[in-house]
């Protein structure tokens, strides 16, 4: 058994691809494959297992379709901007820049140690302002269109801080940094990008993608196009319209309810109510949508009543933590008999309940919400509530009361952060002129990099920064501190990669038609809904602009799954459960643990560490390395050529199809069939490439170590030819056979018995149809006759009991 010396073999070919540029590209003829894994964050704690294991399967990707002839474009970059880095800079005593810098090295070099082959000529990073500057020009494209724009909206205020804080700075209602200081909710001005405006387009390219059904699921109900009607309520003698998809139970209303993060909220709130409100309100944390879900529902009585239309009702409006303030009019009506989340309210505040929907003999200890005839509903008793919708809808329309209309649960993107490590927006405030946009000639807008921490916005400290000459009079102005949300960054970067040493445009357009759209992207499920929105947004918008030919960035994605520990918990430091790759690497070698990723599940599957079967794959490496080291050249008989063109045939189609442990499964078959064989060299080469996308430096070296110049990663991926389906009869078969037979010995070693021999007897067409090495392999003698042969054994006692004249398995 040879010692085989890992990190020397993966040193020396990572060295070998990096001196001949082997995976770089340019435009050209053939034809493109664009692979990309989703843009990665470079934490200093560098690479863990979850990297290992999706950049792995994009690798993989990308190097099979590079075999079967495709021009692939396999970049790489980092997602270098944001909070994260802010925050770790800080707690480390350093610059944030500083900071990057130095995590993108400890990246960059654990990604080398993986033997992943990106283009790094490509290699792009967020935190560069050759690349934030046109995060810029696309922010003034947007300003230009009126996509960007500002409005008042709520953030978390931290009184302590002077500062706004991100969701993630909000711990149980305090501030991260001061665990005894409550936040406050504050109505600020802030920068959105219209993304409701193309809500019909990123729901209808869905139709056209080749996504996971799951995927598109989300995005269309994080999009949530609902049909319903907008009815107009009279509030303190103004019209407030309010939208329901229930408008068959406008008779059922007995309150509203106002989101308590409304900007016209205050307008409702009587004196006499203004204690008990503010008090309600201190107590509002900020929460997402999902969180907004779950929270127990809770109010305040504002003071104020709305005028039912339909019937002049006074209904009194609360102020509520469930309620969006930006969908529909920020305000609900509430139908407590017909929803479940209104009838708890209204069983917490003592509110009326009307039935306007029959129930039928239904207990009424919970709302109502199915289909049912009108009750209560004046001149629409006894109609269908389904048919009632459309005939109320048509009776406002007619008093000029309410109309039909679409609604959409998507938002406009909030893309403002009160924070330093970011995109800096290219705005300059004015009191004569203004908002005014910096001039594109005067792009990027750097970030200072003298500025303080720990006392508001960092880019409020430097002065010399904040105050500038307004573009348009020239008199005093001051920049933007707030910087844009960085899912800005990550939502074009796939295009930049296409042109990223560009200096005079975004990208050439050319170059990103040629290379662009993704024709393979790989991440995780938690960024279905937020950069795989945007993302689609950007393109759509770029599109506009005229730059590309198409508005879907990615026809094609795959969702891959999580991997937890070996107690079955989701790794992490506070579990004391973190695999570390590298330890595995110096310990195993890369190649092991690239095979190891994907041997157990299919990728897309969680999968649960097991150190038992790593080690498992380390033995089958280094069988495969002992074997082609001592490779002697033989000829192959016609059964093993058939196996290997079926195992190229079924190989192809399941890393084709992201079934890469079914993959391993027939590569180690067929490693097995032929490890006590002598092969041709052809047969010996195109194991070797079938298994170099998983394990490409051992793969390399062998190719070498069997007689072949260049690199095995640059070859054509071996081609099938005819499998001979009598051959995998017999495979069925004979396997069929052993399992059966392996299966009988197990129950008599736990009856404690010792067979000596095995006898099966088979109809007579069938004999010769067994493979005898597979046979062979059984722990015990086996010997197979023909039912009806004259000279078969019949083993001494056994046949009076068995009657060995019939099919079957017997013992000795």
């Amino acid at each position: 058994m040879i010692k085989i010396d890992f990190s020397k073999i993966e040193k020396k070919w990572q060295d070998k691809w990096g001196k001949a540029k082997c995976f770089n590209v340019s435009e050209g003829k053939k034809k493109k494959f664009y692979v990309l894994d989703m843009f990665p964050y470079p934490s200093g704690e560098g690479l863990h297992i979850g990297h290992a294991f999706v950049y792995s399967l994009g690798d993989i990707y990308a190097r099979f379709k590079r075999m079967q002839g495709l021009n692939v474009f396999y970049p790489v970059g980092y997602d270098s901007l944001g909070l994260p880095a802010e925050n770790a800079a800080i707690k480390a005593g350093i610059h944030p820049k500083k900071y990057t810098e130095n995590a993108i090295k400890n990246f960059m070099k654990q990604q080398k140690a993986m033997g992943w082959s990106y283009d790094w000529s490509r290699m792009v990073k967020s935190s560069d302002s050759d690349f934030y500057k046109w995060d810029q020009w696309i922010f003034l494209k947007m300003l230009e269109k009126g996509i960007a724009y500002r409005k008042k909206a709520p953030v978390n205020w931290c009184p302590k801080c002077k500062t706004v804080l991100a969701n993630e700075q909000v711990i149980n209602g305090k501030c991260w940094r001061h665990e005894d200081t409550n936040i406050e909710i504050r109505q600020l001005e802030q920068w959105f990008f219209k993304i409701t405006k193309y809500a019909e387009r990123l729901l209808k390219g869905l139709e056209k993608i080749d996504w996971p059904e799951r995927a598109k699921v989300l995005q269309r109900n994080w999009i949530g196009k609902s049909y319903g009607t907008e009815i107009i309520f009279r509030v303190n003698g103004k019209k407030w319209p309010i939208f329901t998809t229930r408008p068959d139970t406008i008779f059922g209303v007995t309150f509203m309810v106002v989101s308590a993060q409304h900007l016209r909220l205050m307008e409702l709130v009587t004196d006499k109510e203004k204690n008990n409100v503010e008090n309600f309100l201190k107590k509002v944390k900020s929460v997402s949508e999902k969180e907004m879900e779950d929270l127990e529902k809770k109010g305040a009585f504002t003071g104020s009543y709305a005028i039912n239309p339909v019937n002049n009702e006074k209904i009194p409006i609360y102020v509520g933590n469930f309620v969006v303030a930006d969908y529909g009019s920020g305000m609900v009506m509430a139908v407590p008999a017909h929803d479940q989340r209104d009838f708890e309210f209204a069983k917490k505040y003592k509110i009326k309940i009307k039935e306007v929907i029959s129930r039928g003999n239904i207990t009424r200890e919970r709302a109502y919400a199915d289909e049912g005839k009108l009750i209560n509903s004046e001149k629409f008793n006894g109609i269908n509530s389904d048919k009632a919708k459309s005939e109320i809808t048509k009776f406002l329309e007619k008093k000029k009361l309410g109309r039909k209309k679409i609604e959409y649960k998507l938002r406009d993107w909030l893309v403002s952060r009160q924070r330093y490590w970011g995109t800096p927006i290219p705005v300059i405030y004015c009191d004569g002129c203004g908002i005014v946009s910096v001039s594109e000639k005067d792009l990027p807008i750097k970030l200072p990099e003298k500025v303080k921490f720990g006392k508001g916005n960092p880019l409020k400290t430097v002065e010399s920064w904040v105050n500038v000459k307004c573009p348009k009079c020239g008199k005093q102005g001051r920049r933007e501190t707030d910087t844009m949300d960085t899912f800005v960054n990550s939502s074009w970067y796939y295009l930049r990669y296409t042109d990223s040493k560009n200096k005079k445009q975004i990208f050439d357009k050319k170059k990103a038609n040629y290379w662009a759209p993704i024709d393979q992207y790989i991440g995780g499920p938690e960024h279905i809904t937020m950069h795989l929105i945007y993302i689609r947004f950007y393109t759509k918008f770029l599109r506009d602009l005229g730059l590309l030919k198409f508005d879907e960035p990615a026809p094609k994605y795959f969702t891959q799954g999580v991997i937890y520990g070996e107690d079955g918990e989701r790794m992490s430091k506070s579990k004391g459960n973190i695999i570390e790759p590298s330890d595995i690497m110096n310990k195993y070698g890369t190649d092991t643990l690239r095979l190891y990723l994907f041997s157990s599940s299919s990728p897309d599957k969680d999968m649960e560490w097991s150190d038992k079967e790593i080690h498992g794959s380390f033995k089958f490496i280094n069988r495969i390395y002992n074997y082609f080291s001592n490779f002697k050249k033989g000829e192959i008989d016609v059964r093993t050529k058939s196996k290997l063109n079926k195992t190229i045939k079924e190989v192809t189609e399941d890393i084709e199809n992201f079934r890469h442990n079914l993959a391993i499964i027939k590569l180690r078959e067929f490693f097995n069939s032929i490890f006590e064989k002598k092969i041709d060299k052809k047969t010996a080469e195109s194991f070797l490439k079938l298994l170099s996308v998983f394990c490409p430096h051992i793969a390399e070296e062998l190719w070498q170590k069997i007689g072949n110049k260049g690199f095995i990663s640059l070859q054509d991926w071996p081609k099938a030819g005819k499998v001979n389906p009598m051959f995998e009869k017999q495979e069925e078969m004979t396997d069929k056979l052993v399992n059966d037979i392996n299966n009988i010995l197990n129950i008599l070693k736990d009856k404690k018995e010792s067979p000596k021999k095995v006898y099966v007897y088979v109809i007579p067409n069938e004999r010769n149809d067994y493979i005898k090495e597979e046979l062979d392999k059984v722990s015990l003698d086996i010997e197979i006759f023909a039912v009806n042969d004259k000279n078969k054994y019949d083993p001494k006692g056994i046949s009076k009991k068995t009657k060995p004249g019939k099919p079957g398995i017997y013992i000795e």
